[in-house]
């Protein structure tokens, strides 16, 4: 077994080269690479993919992932788990023909470029053609990987959150829907006044970097294996605990976008970041699941950085930095305005009681789409109608609309429910870290280090050496409850709109 072990780390070693090069290579497109760059690096993306595939599909590699996984109780339990994680990817890869997974990889190399300048002009016409040929690709994926108990769609949720179906997301977007969309209707209903003249006016963009840049130490977040970057959609990646990457985007007429895009990409890298550095070298030293990593910057975006102590000790500071625009501004009159509930067409700066019908929405389109009820076509006017019965607001144009987020560009189908999962987990860990850390004091005291070290005692460390609902079952004594999100949201609104 020593043998086999040491062999399967060797082909492990190469195969993470050409993973940490794929990495580099994404991380460049979306930050920084010159707009002539993208058809030459397609070329040399589809290079390391072939060599990356031949080297995972080589009878070594199969052979050594099979022998352990025959003897898989014999191993130490972190290596049982990544043998059993590597047998399901090889599984999944064999059923991809070579040619048409290298074609994959060099679409998404370009799909990424193509997407932002489509946003930019504002026409779902110049991406569709793109997206027409990613969705046909995965539709071709989805027959070569259906199992008789995982067919359609269901293939696609498993690979971002393992065992999702469309049958238990139904059931929890169904218990949404039956309170929370009752809740949204009276606070559409209340007389509260909530003060927003002061949001529209221009806030300057540098000055706005610079309290992103202030933020990171607030959060403490290890300037010295990563840092912050700027690109079109928010996003964080990285390469073990020691290298952990993310990106903010700016509007100078919406400033605030940048201050939670900036805090939810801290919850992401701070749980990359506090991964145990001795699984850098594994397969299993990433966040455990697309879910899991969401409540983590749910958690930190909304329920420490929306709080009221979060800005009585960083309202001055911000204060200062935008005189101008917040000096009559009070403390209570920004944190009103700050959890406001509204209608509105972007995501990522939706408010936490109207989020999850931005998910909804988007699953329900996705489903359409992979059970033949839609064709890509037809998708910005799907997306406009189903729009308008959620939120009764007629969508202004495509990049406020479809072409919003950069998921479908990178062909991440069967990722947007994990947000809404993602959210409901924050608010169960919420619950149980507010009985052991003293949130409020600790806010107060201008840093997140004691939610840092809880989180990384009960989430963090372990990475992916377990599966998700096992280590939230191992983190809190008990199994996923959405009824904890549910009244969170509930009695955290009622205060504020005086329900």
């Amino acid at each position: 077994m020593e043998t086999t072990i040491k062999e399967y780390e060797l082909i492990r070693k190469k195969l993470k080269a050409y993973n940490y090069a794929m990495y580099m290579i994404s991380w460049d497109s979306a930050t920084e690479a010159p707009k002539g760059s993208f058809e030459d690096r397609g070329k040399y993306v589809g290079v390391l993919s072939e060599q990356a595939y031949l080297l995972q599909t080589s009878k070594d590699y199969l052979e050594l992932v099979n022998e352990l996984n025959e003897n898989k109780d014999k191993l130490d339990p972190v290596l049982k788990h990544e043998i059993e994680l590597a047998k399901k990817e090889n599984d999944r890869t064999l059923k991809i023909p070579m040619n048409e997974y290298i074609e994959f990889q060099v679409l998404m190399s370009q799909s990424q470029e193509i997407w932002a300048k489509a946003k930019n002009n504002n026409s779902f016409e110049d991406f569709y053609p793109t997206l027409e040929k990613i969705v046909s690709m995965q539709r071709k994926f989805i027959k070569y990987l259906e199992e008789d108990n995982m067919k359609g769609y269901n293939v696609l949720l498993d690979m971002y959150e393992p065992k999702m179906t469309v049958d238990t997301l139904d059931d929890f977007f169904g218990l949404l829907k039956e309170r929370l969309v009752p809740f949204f209707k009276k606070i559409q209903e209340s007389n509260i006044n909530i003060r927003t003249d002061f949001a529209k006016l221009g806030f300057d963009i540098q000055k706005q970097k610079e309290f992103c840049d202030y933020l990171i130490d607030v959060l403490g977040f290890d300037r010295n294996h990563g840092l912050m970057k700027e690109s079109e959609h928010p996003f964080t990646s990285g390469f073990g605990s020691n290298d952990v990457r993310f990106t903010v985007h700016y509007y100078e007429h919406d400033f605030t976008s940048s201050i939670f895009s900036c805090i939810h990409e801290l919850g992401h890298a701070l749980y990359e970041q506090q991964i145990d550095p001795v699984l850098n070298d594994t397969n299993v030293g990433g966040g455990a699941s697309m879910s899991l990593h969401e409540s983590q910057s749910r958690l930190y975006e909304n329920m420490l950085g929306r709080s009221h102590e979060f800005w009585e000790a960083h309202y001055p500071k911000l204060q200062s930095l935008f005189n101008e625009q917040l000096k009559d501004v009070s403390l209570d009159e920004f944190h009103m305005f700050i959890n406001r509930v509204e209608a509105s067409f972007i995501r990522t700066e939706a408010d936490e009681l109207t989020y999850p019908l931005h998910i909804m929405l988007r699953f329900d389109l996705e489903r359409a789409l992979f059970d033949g009820d839609l064709e890509v076509k037809d998708l910005e006017n799907a997306w406009n109608e189903k729009f308008y019965d959620y939120f009764g607001i007629e969508v202004e144009s495509a990049k406020k609309g479809v072409l919003q987020d950069i998921h479908w560009a990178g062909g991440m189908f069967g990722y947007f429910p994990t947000y809404a999962l993602g959210s409901a987990y924050s608010a169960q860990l919420y619950y149980h870290l507010e009985k052991e850390v003293d949130i409020k004091q600790t806010l107060l005291s201008k840093t997140t280090k004691s939610i840092n070290e809880w989180m990384k005692n009960k989430i963090h460390l372990v990475g992916s050496t377990m599966y998700p609902k096992d280590i939230i079952q191992k983190a809190i004594n008990e199994e996923f409850n959405p009824e904890y999100y549910v009244n969170y949201l509930i009695n955290k609104y009622s205060k504020i709109y005086n329900i």
